[in-house]
């Protein structure tokens, strides 16, 4: 079938609407015609940085309706709402355990570009392969082609145009805290970065009970926003020493800390604002060759932890946690909508643009079919 996709054709290009030609669904898959799809920073640093097989349809956070299905097929119907998250195999020892955002063949399956195992690929333009089902989907086009593991049905009456980030940034800010970190009630929290993911770390510790909440950026619009979103206290970085305030602020340092800049020099500011008992979860997306310092005898005195933490978390389903966010927002204790500034498919690029210069914390793109 023929679809539109913003495909992007070298590092730091232009993404560009042209037709593609994507496969029919065969077994296990599904077809998603997008209703809207959100913008990540993964997205940008992918564009940015990697050594893709161009043309490449990039995009990770869809959310559509289901119009065609293959066989066996059995977890949503033609017609069913969803929104979309990454894919994973179902039968790793990871996911078994109920953490499929682990997937020992995460890379493997979300990287595919696009190959199934016989070798052929999904999706063609002008009969060249394109790098497509990136993060499992592939939402930057009209329709995607994904796994039944990647979709996660949802009510009609839901705003498929607000609810889609849900599919990552959403679920990863407060995956980060309610399911890797699990803070105390009346615990005090930071983060490091008040970008999307960060923000709803913010929300989410919140809601675990957290009673002293910190944000750090460098961005006084994003600062003032993490004030509106239940921050106690903010601290501009461009112009304070962020360890030592914190430090001032917590009589020694925070109980617990989310990372979600990707920058190591503020993973390491991060590491070292934590103070006794303390725990770090790092949740920025850094380059490949990162690298962060940390000295072993300050975590050994201090028994501080450092984890990592990708999607919906430690033990955690996206097919359950994703239901619990909507609760969630339903119920306005998680306001993500704040974060969220809506354009059209063919304003792409200016999405990118803005994404990039902060003007745009959560872009969403809406698709015209």
């Amino acid at each position: 079938m023929q679809i539109k996709a913003a495909l992007a054709l070298a590092n730091n290009g232009p993404l560009v609407i042209e037709d593609v030609e994507m496969d029919e669904p065969g077994a296990g898959e599904v077809v998603v015609r997008i209703v809207a799809t959100g913008l990540c920073h993964t997205d940008l640093t992918v564009l940015a940085n990697a050594p893709l097989p161009w043309p490449a349809i990039l995009g990770h956070e869809g959310a559509g309706v289901v119009e065609k299905v293959g066989a066996g097929v059995t977890k949503v119907s033609p017609g069913d709402h969803v929104l979309m998250t990454t894919t994973s195999c179902g039968i790793c020892k990871n996911c078994k355990e109920g953490q499929p955002s682990y997937c020992l063949r995460f890379r493997e399956l979300n990287m595919s570009g696009g190959y199934r195992p016989d070798g052929s690929c999904s999706h063609n333009y002008h009969g060249k392969p394109v790098f497509a089902r990136f993060l499992g989907q592939s939402s930057f086009a009209t329709h995607v082609l994904a796994g039944q593991a990647s979709v996660i049905k949802v009510a009609k009456e839901l705003p498929l145009d607000l609810v889609c980030p849900l599919g990552c940034g959403v679920q990863t800010g407060a995956g980060a805290v309610l399911n890797t970190m699990r803070p105390r009630p009346g615990s005090t929290f930071a983060v490091f970065g008040a970008g999307a993911v960060g923000l709803c770390a913010l929300m989410a510790a919140k809601i675990a009970g957290c009673t002293t909440l910190i944000a750090v950026d460098k961005v006084a619009s994003r600062l003032e926003l993490a004030r509106e979103l239940g921050a106690t206290h903010v601290i501009d970085a461009g112009a304070s020493d962020a360890i030592a305030a914190i430090k001032e602020l917590t009589g020694g340092g925070v109980d617990y800390a989310v990372e979600a800049t990707g920058v190591p020099a503020v993973m390491e500011q991060a590491i070292s604002a934590t103070g006794f008992n303390g725990c770090v979860v790092l949740v920025g997306v850094a380059g490949g060759n990162a690298s962060v310092s940390f000295n072993p005898m300050e975590l050994q005195n201090k028994g501080v932890q450092i984890k990592g933490s990708i999607m919906a978390g430690e033990h955690a389903v996206p097919e359950v946690f994703i239901p619990q966010l909507i609760g969630f927002w339903q119920k306005g204790m998680l306001p993500f909508e704040k974060l969220v500034r809506h354009y059209e498919l063919t304003q792409i690029n200016q999405a990118v643009h803005d994404a990039h210069d902060g003007t745009a914390i959560k872009p969403v793109i809406r698709v015209s079919q």
